[in-house]
């Protein structure tokens, strides 16, 4: 069984907590986790202007997602960060190219899930996870959240992003942060607890 992760991430952010997710999605014995990037949209003039060349050479190695790689997994976790309280537009660019998957229910029945990350604490992480499920409902899938069995969620210790929507992080204003362990354990457990649901129903 196979669980895609196609998700886009600028300064890296995303990248890491997709990495966890791929971690707990592999604790899940007979489930294979595929990360996978979706394509850029911006020229390399604009994202050397941004700063984020570096960040991007670190997530070269990740193969470029397709609209067929999504009709041929089990369940998928899609990452994007927030831009005000919704999907990035390269997220939704490739989104946008799944009409033919619709046409043929290609996606229906299949476990979706989503994760993102915001610069500041209430900067829409919830706002942007629930608005991407609109996508995911129109296709027919079964949308998987961020159970508050992840104990992590319960922490008021720390400034810490995770929802029962799914896994977050706050990268800064400035992308100074890092995702913090308790956001990587929330990444970890939603990767295990959709590969988990996906096992169930394959068996």
């Amino acid at each position: 069984m196979k669980v895609l992760i196609p998700f886009y991430s600028m300064y890296g952010h995303i990248y890491m907590m997709a990495q966890a997710v791929a971690e707990g999605v592999e604790q899940v014995e007979g489930v294979k986790a595929i990360l996978r990037r979706v394509p850029e949209t911006l020229p390399p003039e604009v994202l050397e202007k941004m700063g984020a060349v570096e960040s991007q050479k670190t997530m070269s190695g990740v193969e470029v997602c397709t609209i067929e790689e999504l009709a041929e997994a089990d369940g998928i976790i899609f990452g994007t960060p927030t831009r005000f309280g919704n999907m990035c537009g390269q997220m939704r660019q490739f989104l946008d190219g799944t009409g033919k998957l619709w046409v043929a229910n290609a996606l229906l029945g299949k476990v979706g899930s989503v994760f993102t990350s915001s610069n500041t604490q209430h900067g829409g992480q919830e706002a942007t996870i629930l608005s991407f499920h609109l996508t995911l409902f129109h296709q027919g899938m079964i949308i998987v959240g961020l159970p508050y069995t992840f104990e992590g969620q319960r922490r008021i210790d720390e400034i810490t992003g995770c929802s029962p929507y799914g896994a977050s992080t706050i990268a800064g204003s400035k992308g100074e942060r890092n995702p913090s362990q308790n956001e990587l354990d929330g990444a970890r457990f939603q990767g295990r607890h959709v590969a988990a649901i996906v096992k169930k129903l394959a068996g």
